[in-house]
């Protein structure tokens, strides 16, 4: 009796422990193309924040059970200040902290509702990301939307969530770093 009684638990403990998500969501964004800007090198000083309402960036949500919140496994402002620091340098810009011309990133809105439905999840995302620049004469204030939608079988991957808003954070910060506007008022 005892080992049947062991042979029906063991499997068991490692269905619970496969069906376990990870607790946070891990971005990764990657620096998109980024056209040449300037030929002269022009400094600029670049400050990137989380101004945030939320301190999570999903929320999953099932009918008949509690709504899950999923934070962040790295603060996205520090992944972002990578891609526009990377992106502004290969725009043909240098960053310096005491340069005149300045631009400041804020990071409004990541988030992601992951909803559960019978038989499948949709994640409905969004990205809004406000960008203040000066320069010597004016102030240059513009805010960036992007959304995005997945369906999908079953319950949803935390890895296919992932690549999702990484694709649509690439989208947002290319459209930002190729701005025509942005660029011609850095370059005043």
């Amino acid at each position: 009796m005892k080992r049947l009684l062991m042979t029906l638990t063991f499997p068991l403990l490692f269905v619970g422990c496969a069906s376990q998500n990870p607790p946070d969501l891990a971005f990764s964004p990657q620096v998109p193309h980024v056209r040449q800007q300037t030929t002269i090198p022009i400094q600029i000083s670049l400050n990137t924040l989380d101004s945030r309402k939320l301190d999570y960036v999903a929320r999953f949500i099932e009918e008949g059970t509690k709504t899950r919140l999923i934070g962040p496994s790295e603060p996205p402002n520090l992944l972002l200040d990578d891609v526009f620091r990377t992106g502004f340098a290969q725009a043909g810009y240098q960053i310096d902290p005491s340069a005149s011309h300045s631009v400041q990133i804020q990071l409004e809105e990541l988030q992601m509702d992951v909803i559960k439905k019978t038989f499948g999840y949709e994640a409905k995302h969004q990205v809004v990301i406000a960008v203040q620049a000066r320069n010597n004469q004016q102030e240059l204030v513009k805010r960036y939307r992007a959304k995005g939608n997945l369906k999908g079988p079953l319950t949803p991957d935390f890895a296919t969530l992932e690549l999702d808003m990484n694709k649509l954070l690439g989208q947002l910060t290319g459209e930002i770093l190729n701005d025509p506007e942005l660029n011609q008022f850095l370059q005043q």
